[in-house]
């Protein structure tokens, strides 16, 4: 039976796998960069490490680990700390091209670099953003919902007042789940959509 469980050490290395297997706007990004472990390096792994008690995943009935949410409850906090800790340990692995254009995996090493306490600014009014990825096989199973809910209600304990994430504009079907949930668009640019709900 698939399963909702809290994330362990064991799961690291299926999470850098279903993140680049969902980077490309919910579709497969193997190969796009140099080394796909960047993707991970950005968008899930740092999660895990500095928050595992806001990290769960979903096991499928013989034993993988299939999807995942991840999150922090203070955006600057974590934001300081990946600036000042995690990227240092992490950048030297990846190079820019060079290129007169930059290419897009010089872009994602551009926006790792940049990450700072105060660039967010929705952090004030919803200060937790999370990071959802699931592969295929999950889909249209009520997982995506069941782990959203599951970080919501351990928010909500916390006396976290609100929440905020940003999506790739092409993926609509993510926009339309978020909908679902209650989320709501905030102000955003044209590269990245933003959602954005709050916890009473």
């Amino acid at each position: 039976m698939t399963t909702i469980r809290p994330y362990r050490d064991a799961d690291r290395d299926a999470l850098y796998d279903i993140c680049v297997k969902t980077a490309d706007a919910g579709g497969d990004a193997t190969g796009i960069f140099t080394d796909d472990r960047l993707w991970g390096d950005v968008f899930a792994v740092p999660y895990v490490v500095r928050h595992p008690d806001l990290s769960w995943v979903v096991e499928s009935d013989d034993g993988r680990t299939i999807g995942y949410v991840v999150a922090t409850d203070d955006t600057d906090a974590f934001e300081r700390w990946f600036r000042e800790e995690w990227w240092p340990s992490k950048q030297r692995a990846y190079s820019l091209s060079g290129a007169d254009e930059p290419t897009r995996q010089d872009g994602i090493i551009r926006y790792a670099s940049r990450r700072a306490p105060g660039r967010e600014t929705h952090a004030v009014e919803y200060p937790a953003h999370l990071h959802i990825d699931l592969l295929p096989e999950t889909q249209g199973q009520g997982l995506g919902r069941r782990l959203i809910e599951t970080l919501f209600a351990e928010l909500q304990s916390r006396g976290v007042r609100g929440l905020h994430l940003g999506m790739n504009p092409a993926n609509t079907g993510a926009g339309a789940f978020y909908e679902r949930l209650g989320m709501h668009r905030l102000e955003s640019d044209p590269d990245t959509t933003m959602y954005g709900v709050r916890f009473e």
